[in-house]
């Protein structure tokens, strides 16, 4: 779900990139890797952290990133380092365990209509909101008809989609009554995070997508105490959650620019753990003493997407809209021309060292039975790529080495984006300016500021070509709807895609209650993207991740997914003794 500028999605999440997703076949890929050599700890300078083995001081674990949250407002986060820190903040209805199963949350137990329209949830007694005060199903029910009702939000809003109404009654319950049953009801609540309405209730129209949220008042395990964007995040651990609260006393996220000294932070101890690293990095640190790699699918299965802006003059939004893309990107053509001349294996070796897969559509292979494998790639083929072009009356009139338009006008040079954050970005753009210039096609190759990034990019179309990515959702519901006609304006398209045929299939696969008809539909729809080459997917990496052996135990290493920074670890590591 989130943009993995997701993560996400997932939210991922967590996302999810955030986000965050199930999918098969992933215990035959995780792997964990240990090391030897030495290293000395020395103290994050904004911790005032002593040694984890020492009794008497706080336990602080501290985690370094890339990236820091673009907003700690639940309603208009974008990038996945926000969501993953909503995942520790609040709650929400349901959780999602690294098997991609779902287990209640908030609620003790749910009724469900035989008509599958309305759904009763009992929200156990005894929550409180992290300022003390208590979170009751009326907190619920305003959270979602927040989301429901926010034109400013741009993620959120489409979990609410069937939402008819929400309420909450005197016995603590929330009922959801839906315009129509649907199949992934779980998928649809695990992201609207509960948020206190004695906070967020005296908020109204702009102000409330402007809120800052800075004081971030949740529910969840963990409790936000200082923060500076950019730079750090300090959670304290709340020790007697409803569920189950951490063994540590604080979570410390530091933010890295640099991705050889966030590596380095790992090495001398600066850092506990680190999300994410180049993998050029891989090699030298499995020969580390005391650090241990673990690699396999993240838990949002992240997709890494070579964006088109190829935005119609009759869809550019009217409000926010620039649409500045070059024309070019505009025909089938030259968008076919590219996908030939795009070598993704040698993008694989070069940029993922061999971890990751080649990438199809947006739906990523760990969807499992969602994502569809009958789909035949475009091969890399530079001569075919050059044949399309020159058919297409694109040539090199003047032989500066560039084509140009069929009347002659406007060079195929095209502005190429990635967020400085990115650790594969930098490299993917090297490659591809020298793969398209082999057919005619120059690039500007230029990184920006992840919000920089944003703004250019959703619903503003004011860019050529992204390189961006997202987390999935454990549902392909949310990552389908990103290329529909009416996400346009929201910011949620990053193309400007649109197919009355696709808009039409969205609406089918999100109220089939059949299984295998539902799965019919979102192949068919990925086959129409693909076909339209809405995209170019180059890989679908795996999760690389590292932490220090001598510091904190309990990481959760083997259940198929890899996230050290979810709860699923972050609620049970405990300093080593």
């Amino acid at each position: 779900m989130k943009k993995n500028r997701l993560f996400g999605l997932w939210l991922f999440l967590l996302l999810a990139a955030v986000l965050v997703a199930c999918g098969g076949g992933e215990s035959d890929t995780t792997e964990t890797d240990s090391a030897d050599s030495s290293s000395e700890s020395s103290d994050a300078a904004d911790s005032g952290d002593a040694e984890a083995s020492t009794s008497d001081e706080p336990v602080v674990l501290r985690i370094g990133w890339a990236g820091s949250p673009d907003t700690l407002n639940p309603g208009t986060a974008v990038l996945s380092e926000a969501y993953t820190l909503f995942e520790l903040v609040y709650d929400s209805m349901y959780q999602l365990e690294l098997d991609g199963t779902y287990s209640l949350e908030l609620a003790d137990s749910v009724d469900v209509t035989d008509d599958g329209l309305v759904y009763t949830y009992h929200i156990r007694d005894g929550i409180s909101f992290h300022d003390g005060e208590p979170l009751t199903a009326e907190d619920v029910a305003f959270s979602y008809n927040l989301y429901a009702t926010q034109e400013d939000f741009p993620f959120l809003p489409v979990y609410t989609e069937f939402f008819d109404t929400v309420e909450a009654d005197d016995s603590n319950n929330v009922i959801i009554t839906l315009t129509d049953a649907i199949p992934n009801i779980e998928s649809q609540l695990i992201f609207l995070y509960v948020v206190p309405e004695h906070i967020w209730g005296g908020l109204e129209g702009a102000a409330i997508a402007e809120f800052e949220n800075e004081a971030m008042i949740g529910s969840g395990p963990f409790k936000m105490v200082e923060y500076a964007q950019n730079e750090f995040v300090r959670l304290e651990g709340v020790k007697d959650h409803f569920l189950k609260g951490p063994i540590i006393d604080e979570a410390v996220f530091q933010t890295f620019e640099n991705q050889d000294a966030l590596v380095q932070a790992l090495r001398t101890g600066q850092v506990d753990m680190i999300t994410e690293m180049p993998n050029t990095a891989v090699a030298s640190l499995r020969n580390d003493e005391n650090i241990e790699l673990v690699s396999g699918p993240p838990l949002a299965p992240s997709v890494t997407d070579i964006i088109f802006n190829q935005t119609a003059a009759e869809n550019c939004p009217p409000d926010d809209g620039l649409c500045t893309g070059h024309p070019a990107l505009q025909d089938r053509n030259v968008r076919l021309a590219l996908a030939h001349a795009t070598d993704k294996q040698q993008i694989i070796d070069v940029v993922l060292l061999g971890l990751g897969a080649p990438g199809l559509t947006l739906i990523p292979d760990s969807l499992g039975v969602f994502y569809n494998d009958s789909l035949n790639d475009y091969a890399y083929d530079v001569a075919m790529a050059n044949q399309i072009l020159d058919d297409a009356g694109y040539l090199d009139s003047d032989g500066d080495g560039v084509r140009e338009m069929p009347d002659g006008s406007n060079p195929l040079t095209f502005r190429m984006n990635w967020p400085s954050d990115s650790t594969n970005a930098p490299r993917m753009a090297e490659l591809l300016a020298g793969m398209w210039a082999e057919v005619g096609v120059g690039t500007e190759l230029q990184a920006l500021d992840p919000d920089a990034l944003t703004s250019v990019c959703c619903p503003t179309f004011d860019f050529d070509v992204i390189l961006w990515g997202w987390g999935s959702d454990p549902d392909p519901s949310f990552l389908l709807s990103v290329m529909l006609t009416d996400e346009i304006p929201t910011g949620n398209s990053e193309t400007g895609y649109s197919n009355p045929t696709y808009d039409e299939l969205y609406l089918q696969q999100a109220v089939e209650l059949d299984q295998q008809a539902r799965i019919d539909t979102i192949w068919e729809m990925q086959r129409l993207v693909f076909e339209d080459v809405v995209y170019i997917i180059p890989f679908y990496a795996q999760s690389v991740q590292a932490f220090r052996t001598d510091r904190f135990t309990g990481w959760q290493t083997d259940a198929g997914k890899v996230a050290l920074e979810d709860p699923s670890s972050l609620l049970v590591v405990e300093p080593v003794r």
